[in-house]
């Protein structure tokens, strides 16, 4: 009887045991299903009535991701601490007002052509296409004045372990000068290991020029303040010297021995400010292009690293395009006021665009970033976060 009671008894655990395990998986399924959702909500309304959405990606480490389908715009991404404390790293607005005035292209997908092209002009089989000069009246910048950053994109959310958020847009022939229509896919996907992977697709139904890249403007301190005790080490030997107008000379210029050698871990600040030296003083501050080092062309591979040893934050950019902008916010001024009151003085900043060379259209040997139409466009760049000790 005893015994017979004991096994009952025994029985009795097992099962509350099993379904408590049950149970407890069930509620870790739950859990990571409402952490990988993707929550939309209405990120403001334009003069013609027209809305924009924001679409927020979460991981189960605790980033989340912000993104609005306005310019596909990257307005808020948490990153961790040394202290595990989660706190937005990207410059920007709270709703779609700030972003309606003119650049700094906060967060945005840049295109059809990211950086400048000499005088707005480039010739494509024989013929001259001419393109808006919306860069002090001299070159064209970022696509011109109505570039992807100022498109409503559409989306669409893709659920699942691997949050992400696919846009689209038909960039139309003759659309800023541009030949040729373009169907352009960008997809963000917010990654287990607390990185945003950003893949570039696109194809076209007439010979064009293509040059996608993201211009997040990061600062791994939070905001708390400027990036120049920021350190930064760049998979380059080599970068493009400009001119006055900020327009690649031709030349490929070793950095050895120059304040464009970050090579190693080099503080920003070291060399920004070096009067000496005239492309400092070109680009008022670091604004040129790295020509990465790489064993295959479009390999995905290491292009540079960033840390704030006072935050513990550590970034690191992967890329499968062959240069990368790295830009010290020299052109901000102090007039903008962004996410939750913060002014954005000059400096307070970097950016690290993945792209091919600026004017590659007009310099023959430079890689090509022209698109047949029996081709597609693909590109790759992720973003990924960590901790230093």
């Amino acid at each position: 009887m005893k015994i017979k009671s004991f096994l009952t008894l025994a029985l009795g655990i097992v099962i509350l045991q099993s379904c408590s395990s049950k149970k407890s998986e069930d509620n870790q399924q739950k859990d990571s299903v409402t952490v990988n959702k993707i929550e939309k909500t209405s990120f403001g309304t334009f003069p013609d009535g027209r809305t924009a959405d924001s679409y927020t990606l979460k991981n189960a480490n605790g980033m989340e991701v912000k993104i609005t389908n306005y310019g596909g715009v990257v307005s808020h991404w948490t990153a961790p601490d040394k202290d595990g404390k989660y706190e937005d790293i990207v410059l920007g607005f709270d709703s779609l007002a700030g972003y309606l005035t003119p650049p700094p292209y906060f967060g945005a997908i840049i295109g059809r052509y990211g950086n400048r092209i000499a005088k707005g002009k480039f010739k494509l089989e024989g013929k001259e296409y001419a393109l808006a000069t919306n860069n002090n009246n001299l070159n064209h910048l970022h696509g011109g004045v109505v570039g992807y950053d100022k498109v409503l994109w559409t989306a669409e959310p893709i659920e699942g372990e691997e949050p992400a958020l696919k846009l689209t847009y038909l960039s139309k022939d003759g659309e800023e000068g541009y030949p040729g229509n373009l169907n352009v896919t960008v997809i963000y996907t917010l990654q287990k290991d607390n990185s945003l992977k950003m893949d570039y697709s696109a194809t076209t139904d007439k010979t064009t020029i293509i040059n996608l890249t993201n211009h997040s403007y990061f600062n791994l301190s939070a905001s708390k303040n400027n990036i120049l005790d920021h350190e930064v080490t760049l998979n380059a030997d080599r970068f493009l010297p400009v001119d006055k107008g900020l327009i690649p000379t031709g030349e490929l210029r070793a950095v050895k021995g120059t304040v464009f050698d970050f090579t190693s871990p080099t503080v920003i600040g070291k060399g920004i400010n070096d009067e000496k030296d005239e492309q400092i003083k070109l680009g008022g501050g670091y604004d040129h292009a790295w020509i990465l080092n790489k064993k295959e062309g479009n390999e995905l591979s290491l292009a540079a690293t960033v840390v704030d040893k006072t935050s513990g934050r550590k970034m690191e950019v992967l890329t499968t395009e062959p240069a990368i902008q790295f830009y010290t916010g020299n052109f901000l001024d102090g007039k903008l006021t962004g996410k939750g009151g913060v002014n954005y003085p000059k400096r307070f900043a970097l950016c690290l665009e993945s792209e091919h060379y600026p004017d590659s259209p007009n310099q023959a040997a430079f890689p090509t970033t022209v698109l047949k139409p029996n081709e597609t466009y693909k590109t790759t760049t992720i973003y990924k976060f960590s901790v230093v000790k």
